[in-house]
C-alpha cells in the first residue's frame, strides 16, 4: 500500500511513517517545514519528503496514493487537504491508522500524563527490550538506548506515548482514546493545552474515557499523589488499579538513596534497588516516580522488579531531557524540553540536586500554546525560584509573539534580588547577556519545546569567544 502522510515531520507522524515503512508500505509525506533531524531520519528509511502542502504534489505520483494519513497540524483550508476532500480521496487520522494496522492485536502499554510521558515511555520500552521482549514502540522523542523514536517490533508488546492532544481536524477526541491499552500508566494530570481544553475538568473527562477502554483483565497504574487522577479513577474504573508514589500506602512506593537511586517497595516489601548509570542523565524526584511507574507497568506483563531495576541501571535518557550540549570554559550548557511551569520546576530541581551549590543560569522560551495564551504565566516566577539567574525570551511581534508582558510576569523574582530575572525580545542580546554573566562552574539550562533559534550553540560560541 502507498500511504502519503500530511504533517510527516512531527514526532508522532514521523514515528507512524517509520512504522509503516518497516511494515512494508511505500511511504511518502509532506510538511510545511522539512528539516533535520526528522527529515534525515525519514529519508534514510527511503521515505520521500515534499516541502509544503500544495495540491500540485498529487500530480507527482504515477498512481494516486491508496490512503492519506492526516496529522493534527492540518486544518480545514489547507490546500492539499481541500484537494483531497474535493476529489473524494481516502483519508484517515494517524492514531486511527495506527490502531487498525498495528495495535489491533498487540498488548499495548500506554503512558499518559501531563509531564514525563516521553521519559517514562523510554524507560518502559528499555525495560522490555533489556529483558528480551523485543517490543514495538512509538515515543515522542529519541531514546538514547535506541537509534529511532519508533519501531514496529517483533513481539505482541507495544509501548506508546499516549498524548491527550486532539486526533485530527475531523476527530477532536484525544489521541490516546484510539489505542485500547491493556496496561495504562497515568503518571500525573494538570491543566495544559489551553488552546483545545477549557479547563482541567475537560481533560479529566478525556482521561476517564481512556480509563473506560482498559479491559477488566488489564491494569491501571496510577500516580497516588495526584488529586486529578484520583477524581478520574473515582468516576469509574473497570480494571484493577495499582497506585504508585512516595506514600508507603501505595501498592508501589520507594525510598530515596544517595545519588537519586532508590529502593522499590511493593506493598511495603523491598523488591528491588535502582541505581542509575553515572552517564544516564537521569535525576530528580520526578524521574524516580517515572521509573517506579515503569517498573509497576512492566511487572504486569511478567518482568520482575529486580529485572526491571537491572535494565534501568543501563538506561540512558531521551534527547532534550537535561541533555548536555557542550562545555566551554568549564561552563556547561544543557537542553531541556520543559514547557510548563511544573516541568520547569522539576527540571531546575533535578539539576540543582545534581550540581549542588553551583550557579544555575536558566534560559527560557515560553512558546507552548498554553504558555503563549498566558494561562500559566502566574506560575512562572515560582517555577524558577531555584535558579540563580533567569534569562527569558519572548518575541513582541510575529507568529511566535507572546500575548502578555514577560518582564512584568517575571518581576516578582527581582523583589528580593534585583536583576535576577531579565526579559529579552532579541535573541542575540540574550545570548550576549548570558555569555557576559556566565562564570567558570556555572550551569546554563536552556528550556524550550522548540528549536529556540539554535541558542545552545550560540551561547557556547559566545562563551568561548
Amino acid at each position: 500500500m502507498h500511504i502519503h502522510i500530511l504533517g510527516i515531520c512531527g514526532t508522532f507522524m514521523g514515528g507512524i511513517a517509520s512504522i509503516a515503512r518497516q511494515a512494508g508500505h511505500r511511504v511518502t509525506g509532506c510538511d510545511a517545514n522539512v528539516y533535520p533531524p526528522m527529515s534525515t531520519q525519514l529519508e534514510a528509511q527511503g521515505i520521500e519528503l515534499i516541502e509544503g502542502f500544495s495540491p500540485d504534489q498529487l500530480l507527482q505520483f504515477e498512481t494516486m496514493p491508496d490512503l492519506f494519513v492526516v496529522g493534527n497540524v492540518v486544518s480545514r483550508g489547507n490546500p492539499l487537504m481541500e484537494a483531497i476532500l474535493n476529489q473524494g480521496l481516502p483519508y484517515i487520522s494517524g492514531p486511527q491508522w495506527l490502531v487498525e494496522q498495528v495495535l489491533y492485536d498487540r498488548h499495548v502499554l500506554a503512558v499518559a500524563g501531563t509531564h514525563g510521558k516521553t521519559t517514562t515511555s523510554a524507560m518502559l520500552t528499555w525495560i522490555l527490550e533489556f529483558n528480551g521482549y523485543k517490543p514495538g514502540y512509538l515515543i515522542g522523542g529519541v531514546p538514547l538506548n535506541f537509534t529511532v523514536s519508533a519501531r514496529l517490533g517483533e513481539s505482541k508488546y507495544f509501548v506508546i506515548e499516549a498524548d491527550e492532544y486532539d486526533t485530527a481536524f475531523f476527530d477532536k477526541r484525544s489521541k490516546f482514546l484510539h489505542y485500547r491499552p491493556r496496561t495504562a500508566l497515568l503518571s500525573n494530570l494538570e491543566f495544559d493545552h489551553a488552546d483545545i481544553f477549557a479547563d482541567l475538568a475537560a481533560i479529566e473527562t478525556q482521561f476517564h474515557h481512556l480509563v473506560r477502554t482498559v479491559p477488566s483483565d488489564g491494569l491501571l497504574v496510577v500516580n497516588g499523589e495526584e488529586p486529578a487522577l484520583e477524581r478520574v479513577v473515582t468516576r469509574g474504573a473497570w480494571a484493577p488499579v495499582e497506585q504508585f508514589g512516595h506514600d508507603a500506602n501505595c501498592a508501589w512506593s520507594l525510598v530515596s538513596q544517595v545519588g537519586d537511586g532508590f529502593i522499590v517497595l511493593k506493598h511495603g516489601e523491598e523488591v528491588a534497588t535502582v541505581n542509575w548509570a553515572p552517564d544516564s542523565g537521569v535525576m530528580g524526584r520526578h524521574n524516580q516516580l517515572n521509573a517506579l511507574a515503569a517498573i509497576a507497568s512492566a511487572n504486569h506483563i511478567g518482568i520482575s522488579p529486580a529485572n526491571a531495576a537491572r535494565a534501568l541501571a543501563e538506561f540512558k535518557n531521551v534527547k532534550r531531557r537535561l541533555e548536555t550540549i557542550g562545555v566551554a570554559k568549564n561552563i556547561t550548557v544543557y537542553d531541556d524540553f520543559a514547557h510548563h511551569p511544573t516541568a520547569i520546576t522539576t527540571t531546575v530541581d533535578g539539576l540543582r540536586r545534581r550540581v549542588g551549590q553551583a550557579r544555575i543560569l536558566a534560559v527560557l522560551e515560553p512558546r507552548s500554546n498554553t504558555m503563549k495564551l498566558g494561562v500559566m504565566k502566574a506560575q512562572l516566577p515560582n517555577s524558577l525560584q531555584q535558579a540563580d539567574k533567569v534569562f527569558a525570551y519572548g518575541a513582541k511581534s510575529g507568529k511566535e509573539s507572546l500575548g502578555w508582558d514577560l518582564a512584568e510576569v517575571l518581576a516578582p523574582l527581582n523583589s528580593k534580588e534585583p536583576s535576577k530575572a531579565r526579559a529579552f525580545d532579541d535573541l542575540d542580546a540574550l545570548v550576549a547577556a548570558v555569555a557576559n554573566e556566565a562564570k567558570s562552574g556555572d550551569q546554563v539550562l536552556v528550556m524550550s519545546n522548540g528549536g529556540f533559534g539554535g541558542i545552545h550553540l550560540k551561547i557556547l560560541k559566545a562563551i568561548s569567544a
